[in-house]
């Protein structure tokens, strides 16, 4: 029967089996005798037979899909993030013969649409969102949908669900304590607008670094722009056009860093050598930035695996408050920092602060 497709009715009959039967073997049925079962599986890869998948999960009344909800405004700045976060959460659903769905909503009332769709259509078995606000509504609709569900990230308040985070906070005040050591003293931020709960907790860690070295807190080191490599630039322009710009600049992600340094080179300025930048997130395109880019890197495949075996587990009954995980960055120098260049047009006006 080699070259043809092997129905369960055609395998049945070789066996002298009824269709329920043979179904239920391979299904792994309790009420089957072992016996019967690796008669059934034997012949099965003897004759090729490949199951229905549709209808294997009509039968057993679980979709065995899994949805990963898209972060919105999606562009260049998100599309690699996405690409190494879905490779990881691709391979723990492979393992058990999962799919994977993605779904995208332009705007926060058609995320809510797109969640309240999937889940009373019965596609999905779980979902997947990324990037939460700080106080994100679709955790609290898929409470109440009572649809099984994970975040790569957390909310303001995160106690009652499951989520897998990198400390954000800890990872700028690494990025600061770093640049303090080469002798930089006046530190810039580049960071995304504030409703994301991810981009508050790296200025956060920004000003506890910058407090904690001693250096100067002038609040105009602080820019808050667009989530883009176009934002990145924009910032980066406002930081270096000051009276007494940074020998320094962090950005809350590899992509508005990179933006940073089409804004240096702009101005003639050698990333590592004139102005120090680091990124965060660890992407693969930072080390063909011109120069390679120093960042904090996260593990998104890893991030990915994590994310998809969690979620499996709390379909198959966990406790989603036991999934609550939260790793480190680490810091990846490549070229685009250096110790401090302080010329005549950049005076050194902080004072440290000495101990009481």
């Amino acid at each position: 029967m080699a070259g043809k497709t092997v129905s369960l009715k055609v395998l049945a009959a070789h066996l002298g089996l009824t269709v329920s039967t043979v179904s239920r073997a391979l299904n792994d049925y309790a009420d089957i005798s072992p016996v019967t079962r690796d008669r059934v599986r034997k012949a099965a890869d003897e004759l090729g037979y490949s199951a229905n998948q549709n209808a294997r999960r009509l039968s057993i009344g679980t979709p065995e899909t899994v949805c990963y909800l898209m972060p919105r405004q999606i562009g260049a700045n998100v599309q690699p993030f996405v690409a190494q976060l879905l490779a990881g959460l691709g391979e723990a659903l492979n393992d058990r013969n999962w799919d994977l769905l993605v779904s995208q909503a332009e705007t926060s009332v058609g995320d809510m649409t797109s969640i309240e769709r999937l889940v009373r259509s019965g596609r999905v078995a779980g979902i997947v969102i990324s990037r939460p606000l700080k106080n994100d509504p679709r955790i609290k609709l898929l409470q109440q949908l009572g649809c099984p569900f994970v975040v790569h990230g957390r909310t303001a308040n995160s106690v009652d669900y499951a989520w897998y985070d990198v400390d954000g906070e800890d990872a700028f005040v690494t990025a600061i304590n770093h640049l303090e050591r080469l002798g930089h003293r006046r530190i810039g931020f580049i960071g995304a607008p504030l409703q994301y709960q991810f981009a508050q907790e790296r200025l956060d860690g920004y000003t506890r670094g910058v407090a904690h070295n001693g250096l100067s807190q002038d609040p105009d080191l602080v820019q808050i722009a667009e989530f883009t490599d176009d934002g990145g630039t924009a910032a980066a322009g406002v930081l270096m056009d000051l009276p007494n710009p940074p020998t320094a600049i962090v950005c809350v992600s590899d992509m508005m860093a990179l933006g940073a340094l089409e804004a240096l080179h702009a101005r003639s300025l050698t990333p590592g050598e004139d102005v120090s930048v680091i990124g965060y997130d660890g992407l693969y395109f930072g080390k063909h930035a011109n120069p390679p880019l120093t960042t904090l890197a996260q593990p998104q495949a890893h991030a990915g695996r994590r994310l998809g075996d969690i979620l499996l587990s709390i379909i198959d009954g966990a406790d989603p408050i036991k999934f609550q995980e939260l790793q480190r960055a680490h810091l990846v120098q490549r070229m685009t920092d250096g110790p401090a260049n302080v010329d005549a047009g950049q005076e050194d006006v902080s004072v440290r602060e000495e101990p009481q």
